[in-house]
């Protein structure tokens, strides 16, 4: 959890013990809240109207996407480009998903060139920082609020209040840089037209101004906000979520180290 430090709280957790707690915090988080990133990547890459008014949308709402999904692909595919993450976030079953990894490299790599590894690059840069700007300065703003407008009582629950300040946090945040992340998603996928074509109609952008352009008039100013639903659910889990968890973990080692300097 880059960015936010435990000592204020009167915690005396190491630098380890902080980077370890970061860790499986987001390794847990990411198992969660896959299934929202799945759908919402599908919503961003169609370029049909999310509506069942349109008769060649294939997805039009977050229950009728999952539906879909379970019927085509199964559960697991919730879960797709997941499990090799993790297990190579983790240093386990690595060599299981080299030879995959490296086929995919290599072939990318023939096909387009080196640039192909950055693509989407720009919008990813642009907001990278104002998200996580927004995200940590938005939770300590409503870490503040909720001290200030909850009864003595319900201030006792540091969990509940880590859990519903970090989601607030992720909703803002998510929704003022939502745009970049959808141009990211169509960028990344130029040179793999063919590959979904089952899913709608395909575009080629030039670029981020040209993919804006062409958003903009094709899909209208909602175009910038396709699958905006699912991934904010997936940023109130996610960063609620990770909040819970850092805190919940630094206090476990909060509490071994005071039991050891007691002995």
């Amino acid at each position: 959890m880059v960015g936010y430090d435990p000592k204020p709280d009167g915690r005396n957790n190491t630098r380890f013990q902080v980077a370890v707690a970061g860790s499986v915090s987001g390794l847990v988080t990411r198992a969660l809240i896959s299934p929202f990133d799945v759908i919402k990547i599908r919503f961003q890459l169609q370029h049909e109207r999310l509506s069942h008014k349109d008769p060649n949308a294939k997805y039009h709402g977050i229950l009728q996407a999952i539906r879909r999904i379970l019927q085509e692909e199964g559960p697991t595919a919730f879960w797709k480009g997941h499990i090799p993450a993790q297990i190579l976030s983790i240093g386990y079953g690595a060599v299981q998903v080299y030879n995959t990894l490296r086929h995919a490299v290599g072939t990318m790599y023939r096909n387009e060139g080196p640039l192909v590894f950055y693509k989407g690059l720009t919008p990813t840069v642009i907001a990278i920082f104002p998200y996580a700007g927004l995200q940590f300065s938005c939770y300590s703003s409503l870490k503040h609020m909720y001290e200030w407008a909850m009864p003595t009582e319900g201030k006792k629950n540091e969990n509940l209040k880590n859990l519903l300040c970090g989601s607030g946090a992720g909703i803002i945040s998510k929704t003022l840089t939502y745009p970049l992340d959808l141009f990211k998603k169509r960028l990344q996928v130029g040179g793999f037209e063919h590959a979904r074509a089952a899913f709608g109609q395909v575009r080629k952008y030039k670029g981020l101004v040209d993919c804006t352009k062409q958003v903009l008039q094709e899909e209208g100013t909602l175009g910038f906000f396709k699958g905006l639903s699912p991934s904010l659910l997936k940023a109130a889990l996610s960063t609620g979520f990770m909040f819970f968890w850092y805190e919940f973990f630094c206090n476990v080692f909060h509490c071994m180290n005071k039991t050891t300097s007691q002995r």
